[in-house]
């Protein structure tokens, strides 16, 4: 058959005719005609005959993502935290990206091309010599075709490849090829963390201007191992992924400090003992890191939990409730200030300096003295007081009532109520259903994840330092 030479093509049709040559393992030139074989009513040889694809759904073939929907090019790396990389893509894929995953060859040891594909939604790429992509030059276009490119897990060996400009297999060559904003969470044993070599090697991926997530520390997944190394969680990574890929225009909070508490406090009785409750922390860090997404400078003062610190996020530690007023009074001034922490409302007067020894018959008596008050002591501020400040309301009873009385008695201009009986799970649970209580009135809003909480609850604070209604939506009782 002669050959085929078509002119005229604009780049778009060009483009969703590389991607379909691709994907069906042809030259350009072959798949014109299967397309026009298919148009005239012939029979494809290799298969039936495919429709001639129009708009809309040319766009679907191609797997061409919307203008609008943020494309991520995941390259996963070979270690065992390759595993959370695959929830990842899950997490990234709720908040409407679309995800294209690379593979390396030791990544493959952990996880399957397979699994990463069907979570995507598109093929994975593992091979820098593959005929069905790289006839176009694949890896030159998997680096250009996304907004910004993620690695994680980022080993050490992938980091040295970086560092040093190597392009000897596909993920490498495509971080070489790249003019996008690159994206690493480290996951490595801590001795390797911590060596030299690694260390000059971070230290010329951060003069070349990739942004970092992690790593976290913990338990590894060698017996007896322990210290930095962890993978950043897939939250952690989702956080710091719209914090880079947020701008001006869907930043409503750029330019604004907010603080925000979150977390239980420990008031001790002795250096062993101390009153505390059954607060996780979860849902205050997943609204400091929704308002770092939405652009603002956040000063997150945490309690004693056990999660990790959200990305992009200045997270003060203290134990106390006076600690906590205290960091708090130093972070001020703030445009917005939300009081989501657990704070005791009572401490021991005079804590034990030794442990208390337990007496045959002499049973301790605990005097207790009122810890301050973190909300009232900021909402009835005269001088930098935040334009918004906002208290929860965590109760057992009679709620709505509860977080009235609450909103009128702290002079706060918000409060966020939930109901935390043990029947809901709600403390320490991942899920939340809150009402925003306000001078206007009550919203009730939908059971819900505490991320999705958080991101509606920031959406709210935006609209209201922008200078919009306060309270939206209908009342309720």
């Amino acid at each position: 058959m002669a050959s085929l030479t078509i002119r005229r093509l604009d780049d778009d049709l060009k483009q969703r005719l590389r991607l379909r040559a691709a994907r069906n393992g042809r030259s350009m030139e072959d798949e014109v005609r299967t397309i026009l074989r298919g148009a005239a009513g012939g029979k494809d040889v290799r298969g039936p005959a495919p429709q001639l694809v129009t708009e809309p759904r040319a766009r679907a073939v191609a797997a061409e993502p919307r203008p609008d929907i943020p494309r991520i090019l995941l390259i996963i790396g070979g270690g065992i935290a390759a595993y959370k990389s695959l929830d990842l893509i899950r997490r990234l894929k709720e908040r409407g990206a679309a995800v294209r995953c690379i593979l390396t060859a030791a990544a493959q040891e952990f996880i399957t091309p397979l699994s990463a594909g069907a979570l995507s939604g598109e093929r994975a790429f593992t091979d820098l010599f593959d005929a069905q992509s790289e006839f176009d030059i694949g890896h030159i276009r998997l680096a250009r075709e996304t907004d910004l490119v993620v690695v994680a897990p980022a080993t050490a060996d992938l980091m040295a490849k970086m560092a040093g400009g190597h392009a000897d297999d596909l993920a490498s060559a495509v971080l070489l090829a790249t003019d996008r904003p690159v994206l690493i969470a480290p996951a490595m044993n801590p001795h390797m963390w911590n060596h030299p070599a690694t260390r000059r090697n971070l230290a010329q991926l951060a003069a070349d201007g990739i942004a970092q997530v992690g790593p976290n520390e913990g338990e590894m997944a060698e017996a007896g191992e322990a210290g930095q190394g962890r993978m950043a969680e897939p939250l952690e990574i989702v956080a710091a992924v719209e914090s880079l890929l947020g701008s001006a225009g869907d930043r409503p909070l750029a330019g604004r400090r907010v603080v925000v508490t979150s977390g239980p406090t420990h008031e001790p009785i002795d250096p062993v003992r101390y009153i505390a409750n059954r607060s996780s922390g979860k849902q205050g860090h997943a609204i400091a890191a929704a308002a770092a997404a939405a652009g603002a400078e956040v000063i997150l003062v945490s309690g004693p939990v056990d999660i990790p610190d959200p990305a992009g996020v200045t997270t003060i530690k203290v134990e106390t409730a006076r600690e906590m007023l205290h960091a708090v009074e130093e972070a001020m001034p703030a445009d917005c200030a939300i009081f989501a922490a657990a704070v005791a409302d009572w401490r021991v007067s005079a804590p034990g300096r030794e442990k208390i020894k337990k007496g045959k018959d002499k049973v301790p008596v605990l005097s207790l003295t009122e810890n301050p008050d973190i909300l009232a002591s900021i909402a009835q501020r005269k001088a930098k007081r935040p334009q918004l400040v906002i208290g929860f309301a965590a109760e057992t009873e009679d709620l709505i009532a509860n977080a009235r009385a609450k909103l009128a008695r702290k002079g706060s201009d918000w409060i966020v109520a939930n109901d935390v009986s043990p029947a809901t799970g709600i403390m320490g649970g991942d899920r939340n259903r809150v009402h925003l209580v306000t001078a206007a009135g009550v919203e009730s809003w939908p059971p819900q994840s505490k991320d999705e909480v958080a991101r509606a609850l920031v959406t709210r604070i935006a609209a209201a330092l922008q200078g919009g209604s306060q309270w939206t939506g209908s009342k309720s009782a």
